[in-house]
């Protein structure tokens, strides 16, 4: 059976979740069908959108930008400040609920996630039909809605779950890529952040398809690793892996938000480097190895990403650990400023337990030294049988003394 992939995510979250919590306390406004956002304060215009309602998105107004633009827009707009222990524990419900359907699930922030729903979709007539229940359920259990998005991979159902909100279900399978996602402008990509758009249409490309059916050497030249993986995210190759781990399983790690937005890569290493030396200190401390090491974005419009790779051997080495986050960052960041970065390690290992050798660990002779050795072995043979092995001293092959004949 081919694998099914869901990608479960909350509509609008923060504010979806504000919206049920006010409603439970006795509110008679549900924020949800008004101009409405989370974020911000309207005294001080400062902060910004990290929620808005569908009602507010018809101002135009988009999360990540300043809420004095926002007030702009809408100056009637209703504001609600941030309650992130409030949307932990509805992302904990939401998650143990889910595991009900499967408990492959690889949740990627608060408010989405991965759930493989292969051996689940033997159950229903379609995938589709699960995915309906899910989200009915969700909406009658909890009281808000989630997008699911349907395909064989991660990325194709992440983009099929972005397709049209809130409370939906769509699919995007390998064969209806050309029809459902070529056409869509390229901006619409996973991972095509401003940066990488603004050059792909100076390439005139402007589509999905278009980008799909360009020459990747091309890409490659003008985006580096990241034209590459947007080629292969364009032609709908992306992982089919649901990466599921047990708490007790989920490593060490390490993240800092930053006090102003990183938008070079030299800005982004630098903080790299010092995350890096946090994990390998804590490693050592807890006599542990890092197997696998994954990267996690955040950027300035609060989406977060993340990449994650295994090693070619477990390492507590902050030299390693920093060298693999540099390469995982350059292959996930799209140039968009970054509010957050973190390097978090998985798969550990004791200290002290063995480790299977590789081929690049077995050192291999010179054949030069081995010729060497051989000659020197083969003189040192001629000197016992001229003067005795006694009168050769082992390891030095000095000789006796000999008289000196005077003229």
């Amino acid at each position: 059976m081919n694998r099914v992939i869901f990608h479960i995510d909350v509509n609008s979250a923060y504010l979806s979740w504000t919206a049920v919590e006010q409603l439970k306390s006795g509110s008679s406004l549900d924020i949800r069908s008004i101009p409405a956002i989370i974020g911000g304060d309207r005294a001080s215009r400062h902060g910004v959108v990290l929620a808005k309602s569908v009602p507010a998105k018809k101002y135009g107004i988009v999360t990540g930008e300043p809420v004095a633009n926002a007030l702009k827009k809408c100056p009637y707009l209703h504001m609600e400040p941030p309650d992130h222990k409030m949307y932990h524990r509805y992302s904990q419900a939401l998650m143990e609920f889910l595991t009900t359907y499967s408990r492959e699930i690889e949740q990627v922030s608060v408010d989405e996630c991965y759930m493989d729903f292969t051996e689940a979709a033997k159950r229903y007539s379609s995938p589709v039909e699960g995915a309906l229940e899910l989200k009915n359920e969700v909406k009658r259990r909890f009281g808000f809605t989630v997008n699911v998005g349907i395909s064989s991979n991660k990325l194709l159902a992440k983009m099929a779950s972005d397709f049209e909100k809130p409370d939906k279900v769509h699919t995007l399978f390998p064969q209806e890529i050309q029809v459902k996602m070529w056409p869509l402008p390229v901006r619409d990509l996973y991972m095509a952040g401003k940066s990488s758009t603004e050059t792909l249409k100076k390439l005139e490309i402007y589509t999905i398809g278009e980008l799909a059916n360009t020459d990747p050497a091309i890409l490659e030249l003008h985006l580096k690793s990241h034209g590459r993986r947007l080629w292969e995210f364009a032609n709908g190759i992306g992982d089919d892996q649901v990466v599921s781990e047990p708490p007790e399983a989920k490593g060490i790690g390490n993240s800092v938000t930053l006090p102003k937005d990183a938008e070079t890569e030299e800005e982004a290493e630098a903080v790299l480097e010092q995350l890096a030396q946090s994990v390998s200190r804590r490693l050592k401390k807890a006599g542990q190895k890092a197997g696998m090491l994954s990267v996690e974005i955040k950027y300035y419009t609060f989406e977060s990403v993340s990449h994650q790779r295994q090693l070619a051997k477990p390492t507590y080495d902050a030299r390693d650990i920093y060298q693999e986050a540099v390469s995982l960052f350059l292959e996930l960041w799209n140039h968009q400023p970054i509010r957050l970065l973190g390097i978090r390690s998985s798969k550990l290992s004791e200290e002290g337990e063995p480790e299977q050798l590789s081929i690049f660990d077995i050192q291999v002779e010179p054949e030069e030294k081995r010729r060497k050795k051989q000659q020197l072995r083969e003189a040192m043979e001629q000197l016992k049988g001229k003067y005795g092995k006694e009168v050769v001293r082992k390891g030095t092959g000095s000789l006796p003394k000999q008289g000196v004949d005077k003229a």
